[in-house]
């Protein structure tokens, strides 16, 4: 097992430089003049030549991506030109609004999406066969922008006055805050890597509300993440579905699932026992990419909700070509797909005894 995750992580390495290089390379030869955009009517010529030699934008290319490896090889992603700030603490301070929504997003996609795959695969032709499929299939046809701004003007504006109501964007109710976690483990002097590390799981609102017992806060961050999870969540929820009724219906065709319901089990114990976990290696597969994507394309999802997360972040930098903030973040992502990728792989020899990673 260590072997095996030692070569992937191996692997990894040349499909991560890869990448760094494919974007480092394309911020630059698009055509564009980062100084004018970032400073606009204040760009002189004088201004803009100090701009581009305090950036490096003046070195050849291949001397400017020696420098930028090195830089991360250190855990240093550069400084953003729009914010003036280290990239690393503008993705600790908005990551975290990214990892939690992705959480409650792929949580209820993959409940609600297996639930259905198991109904409809057990009562297959039937007409909660077809509507369970209707459901995933409009829950595919409806983009997120479109879904998002429907539950917006149904919750927060039809409902507004009802029980049903549910906020319509941010994080938390205006007055209502959470106390920072170094603060609230009184570790305010502390600085260092293991600071940065606290910083970022405090920023996840819903966990550190949780740890530190602040029920208020989390009430009203798990009500702000409900619409926008939701509409995050709805094409994974339908893609699982899907995936799992196709692979449950395959296993329980299976001899060994005919002899154990003519052993006399139950017909719970068959499906759940002997079926959904045998059907579920591809389903599992399904959920990595899904979770994959999630982290990477939220960026509709945090615009229509005003969520101040990745996605936005990245809106931003693209249309003010802050270029070092895009290199950073397509880092991070590069990076969370290739753990996801070697957590599912892993996950096979869990599921299923026969494969040996080995």
């Amino acid at each position: 097992m260590l072997r095996f995750i030692a070569r992937r992580l191996l692997l990894s390495v040349p499909v991560l430089f890869g990448i760094v290089l494919l974007v480092f390379v394309l911020a630059r030869v698009i055509p564009s003049d980062p100084c004018r955009t970032a400073l606009g009517e204040r760009a002189t010529p004088q201004i803009c030549d100090a701009f581009i030699h305090r950036y490096g934008l003046d070195l050849p290319i291949p001397q400017q991506f020696v420098g930028y490896t090195g830089q991360l090889l250190h855990g240093d992603f550069g400084e953003s030109i729009r914010y003036g700030r280290p990239v690393a603490q503008i993705l600790v301070e908005r990551l975290p609004l990214t990892v939690e929504l992705t959480f409650f997003a792929l949580l209820f996609a993959t409940i609600v999406g297996i639930t259905l795959g198991i109904i409809s695969a057990t009562r297959r032709n039937s007409p909660l066969d077809v509507g369970t499929m209707m459901i995933a299939n409009l829950g595919v046809s409806i983009p997120v922008f479109v879904l998002g701004l429907a539950f917006e003007w149904l919750f927060a504006v039809v409902l507004r006055h009802t029980p049903f109501s549910l906020p319509a964007s941010g994080r938390l109710t205006p007055g209502l805050d959470v106390i920072p976690l170094a603060q609230s483990w009184g570790l305010e002097g502390l600085t260092g890597p293991v600071r940065v590390v606290i910083d970022f799981v405090g920023n996840i609102y819903s966990f550190n509300a949780l740890i530190t017992g602040q029920w208020q806060a989390l009430g009203d961050a798990l009500r702000h993440m409900i619409l926008p999870a939701v509409a995050l969540g709805t094409i994974p929820m339908a893609i699982i579905a899907r995936m799992t009724r196709s692979s449950l219906l395959d296993v329980l065709g299976l001899d060994y699932v005919r002899t154990a319901r003519a052993k006399g089990l139950n017909e719970r114990a068959v499906i759940i026992r002997h079926g959904l976990r045998n059907a579920l290696l591809p389903v599992v597969t399904i959920i990595g990419l899904q979770l994959g994507l999630l982290l990477s394309g939220a960026v509709l999802t945090e615009t229509i909700f005003n969520l101040a997360g990745l996605g936005l972040t990245l809106t931003e930098s693209v249309l003010g070509r802050d270029y070092i903030v895009i290199q950073g973040v397509v880092v991070v992502t590069a990076i969370a797909y290739l753990l996801i990728n070697l957590i599912v792989d892993v996950s096979y020899a869990y599921l299923d005894p026969r494969i040996r990673l080995s």
